[in-house]
């Protein structure tokens, strides 16, 4: 797609959570998708599946989880005890990356993206998710069913 950059640059940042908003992005996938040759009668999840496409909300998501891993990894130069707080626990569930969220007392915070990242990662399957390199990384959080963090689905 070719504007498919355009709406997901800076996506970390700007990321919608608003329900509207969050549709208002994904119409723009919806149209598109459409207007190919052959897909109009069917629905938008069925041009998805077909197109082998996600969608553009669990491509953010995905893009959140990216970006978490290169923080806590060392792939960028952003000191990651800035961004996040490793949780100390002895409990033997889940992987060992888990980090520590802090209680917000203002909903707007909320939407940072330090915060809505936590709960998805914290929730992140040890034995579907490799945490070994960045390219298995990203290849098994493709294999993770997220529709429980999704507000369009």
């Amino acid at each position: 797609m070719y504007v498919r950059p355009i709406v997901e640059y800076n996506s970390i940042i700007w990321s919608p959570h608003l329900k509207q908003d969050i549709e208002a992005v994904e119409n723009v996938q919806r149209r598109f998708t459409k207007r190919l040759p052959g897909f109009k009668k069917f629905s938008y999840q069925e041009r998805l599946r077909r197109l082998d496409l996600p969608s553009l909300e669990l491509r953010r998501l995905h893009c959140d989880l990216l970006w978490c891993y290169k923080i806590i990894f060392g792939y960028v130069d952003i000191n990651c005890d800035d961004m996040f707080e490793f949780r100390i626990s002895t409990n033997t569930r889940g992987h060992k990356y888990k980090l520590f969220k802090k209680r917000n007392t203002s909903s707007l915070r909320l939407s940072f993206y330090t915060e809505r990242v936590v709960n998805v990662w914290n929730h992140l399957p040890s034995d579907l998710v490799e945490f070994t390199t960045l390219t298995a990384f990203e290849r098994t959080i493709k294999l993770v069913d997220f529709t429980d963090y999704l507000n369009c689905v």
